[in-house]
């Protein structure tokens, strides 16, 4: 989430691996231009969390690369990747870092700074299945993404190597709510990296039935999502850039289980949990936070999110979960919230980690909340209490 915003129900992430490799070949003679020397490119795609979808399908078509990043989708030089027939993916189906190979081409040896996701905008293309439910309901595509989603991102080709990208798209925060008129896919894509480092463990199976959530933070922004695997309950957290995070792991009916500072290096997995000794988060009474978020003047394009957020006590600020509204606004509900504390631990490599009872502010039950939208200022309130009854009017009104 690239706002103040934390996700919990999480936020689906796909990622497209793009490489390069190859050989070049000419003639020889003062009459004959030098050989030119390729490199090659591979594509693959990589998904996260359910966020209350049991499918989020988009149908790739193409990816174009440029040299320039200021290259319009007219422009000649493009390097076209082309998927026949186009392909249609359920981002969902790719968590814990599974990657979709998408395929490859040869591009010549110097530096590229653009690529374009291309996706396919005919009826039934691009389609969500709310959980629960077993049909499809179209996801508006604006005519726009016909010319490609566009990532500015710098790579070097030599020649006769292999240089791998993954594209990262996030597909829950790519599908937004038009209210009564169903939904639209406003992408969010990002470049990250191919290794694959990052967090991983297990959670006991028997809370899996509670839709877990696995979230990898900073300052109470997520970064990554996943959700445990349904028959083993292991999780990764991949392809994170290197830096210390906050694990947090919730679900309903149970208590926020967080792992602070947990370091990540550029080349390897740092483990929390073993499958012997799994995290086994404890009990606690859900409830929920309502009400309607106004945005002034009402976006033509942007969601609002609202975030439950609690500061541990001599540890980090977290999300414990979000909610979304529909595009310019409208009614939210963050359900599932735990009357009770997190339990929390500071990063150990000794396993199994000791998790406790932790103090918060606010405290046990409160939380604090946050509504926010690109280009508005950020509103909060400091103590919604739960811990009696749910509280279905807290209200927001936002202005750039």
């Amino acid at each position: 989430m690239k706002t103040s915003l934390s996700l919990l129900s999480l936020a689906a992430t796909a990622a497209l691996v793009t490489a390069c490799g190859g050989g070049g070949g000419g003639g020889s003679g003062a009459s004959n231009p030098p050989p030119v020397q390729l490199g090659t490119v591979a594509v693959s795609l990589t998904d996260a969390p359910a966020c209350g979808f049991d499918a989020v399908n988009v149908t790739v078509s193409k990816v174009r690369i440029h040299q320039s990043s200021s290259a319009s989708d007219t422009d000649s030089g493009w390097t076209d990747i082309t998927l026949s027939p186009a392909r249609k993916i359920n981002l969902l189906n790719l968590t814990n870092g599974a990657l979709e190979a998408l395929g490859q081409a040869s591009l010549s040896a110097g530096s590229y700074s653009q690529l374009r996701l291309v996706l396919e905008g005919t009826t039934g293309a691009n389609t969500v299945v709310k959980t629960g439910s077993t049909t499809e309901t179209p996801l508006d595509t604006p005519s726009a993404l016909q010319s490609g989603i566009k990532l500015v991102n710098q790579f070097d080709v030599a020649a006769g190597q292999r240089v791998d990208l993954v594209l990262d798209f996030d597909a829950c925060k790519s599908v937004v709510s038009k209210g009564n008129s169903g939904y639209s896919l406003k992408p969010v894509v990002k470049v990250v990296p191919t290794a694959l480092n990052g967090i991983n463990g297990f959670i006991a199976t028997a809370a899996l039935a509670s839709h877990v959530a696995v979230t990898a933070q900073q300052n109470g922004v997520i970064v990554a999502a996943t959700t445990p695997n349904p028959s083993s309950g292991e999780f990764a957290l991949t392809r994170l850039p290197a830096g210390n995070y906050d694990v947090v792991i919730t679900g309903d009916g149970m208590a926020a289980s967080v792992v602070g500072a947990v370091p990540v290096t550029a080349s390897a997995m740092t483990q929390l949990s073993t499958v012997a000794a799994p995290i086994a988060p404890a009990v606690s009474i859900g409830r929920n936070i309502g009400g309607n978020v106004t945005q002034t003047p009402v976006s033509a394009t942007e969601p609002a999110f609202v975030s439950a957020m609690q500061s541990i006590t001599n540890g980090p600020l977290v999300t414990i979960k979000y909610s979304a509204t529909p595009v310019g606004g409208g009614a939210y509900s963050i359900t599932g919230l735990p009357g009770a504390a997190p339990r929390y631990v500071t990063y150990s490599s000794t396993l199994p980690l000791g998790f406790v009872t932790a103090t918060t502010t606010p405290a046990a039950g409160i939380y604090r909340v946050d509504a926010s939208a690109t280009g508005y200022a950020t509103k909060s309130t400091p103590a919604v209490d739960v811990s009696v009854a749910d509280q279905a009017n807290v209200n927001f009104s936002l202005t750039p």
